[in-house]
């Protein structure tokens, strides 16, 4: 869900979302993070969101347990309510923040050029907080909220 009046952002977070589109149906990325920053000039980060996102293509003759679109979306809600919720203990961003995008891809991913290398962003001393996850036939994904509180 997207909530902003800046047309800037909504125009950025649509480019970014096509981007994802076209490497998750190729099946290329293994992991999603977004980073925010404390400012523009600033290399702090404030909170990364995780997602690990692994492809459970079954490998034995045994099928997987199908799931319904239902059961699906459930999953997918319940990890949108935690992470609302999580706003509660997450430190208050005073002042002006950015976020970075992070996408771990295959070496072999179609990567346009405004897209960039970056070093993970690791919050130091941070803490960290697993979200609950959900699972397809076919791809299982984990979320993880990484904070660190005032220095």
């Amino acid at each position: 869900m997207l909530v902003s009046s800046d047309d800037q952002v909504r125009a950025y977070i649509r480019k970014i979302m096509s981007q994802l589109n076209k490497w998750m149906v190729g099946g290329k990325i293994s992991k999603l993070v977004v980073v925010q920053l404390f400012s523009k000039t600033s290399k702090k980060s404030a909170s990364t969101k995780t997602t690990d996102k692994e492809n459970t293509a079954p490998d034995t003759a045994e099928p997987p347990t199908e799931k319904t679109e239902k059961e699906i979306q459930d999953e997918i809600q319940s990890i949108f309510r935690q992470i609302t919720a999580s706003v509660t203990f997450l430190p208050q961003l005073d002042g002006n923040c950015t976020f970075n995008v992070l996408v771990y891809a295959d070496a072999d991913s179609d990567v346009p050029l405004e897209w960039g290398d970056s070093d993970s962003k690791e919050i130091k001393d941070g803490e960290k907080v697993q979200l609950r996850s959900f699972s397809t036939s076919n791809h299982k994904v984990d979320t993880l909220v990484s904070y660190r509180l005032a220095d």
